[in-house]
């Protein structure tokens, strides 16, 4: 369930309410989705976030397989620069 989390991040919420581990993935899960928005848009500024955001990307990407080798594990560690931010409790 905790692994589903980074692909649809609300599923966990929605099929296991109670789990902490699911609710802790669904967490980091929608902490990358803001982050993807993020570098999206600011991919749209001309020169430096055409420069920026295709490495961004690539970085958001490997916090993105951290995070689902950490579910796989069975682990609750926060993706590194962004794993600290809690948006659902």
């Amino acid at each position: 369930m905790a692994i589903l989390a980074y692909f649809i991040f609300f599923l966990p919420l929605i099929l296991a309410p109670n789990s902490q581990f699911a609710k802790y993935h669904a967490n980091q899960g929608l902490i990358i989705l803001i982050a993807g928005i993020v570098i999206m848009v600011f991919g749209m500024v001309p020169v430096i976030g055409w420069v920026v955001a295709p490495i961004a990307s690539i970085g958001l990407f490997i916090l993105w397989i951290l995070g689902i080798i950490n579910a796989s594990k069975g682990e609750m560690k926060p993706i590194p620069f962004i794993g600290n931010i809690t948006i659902i409790k």
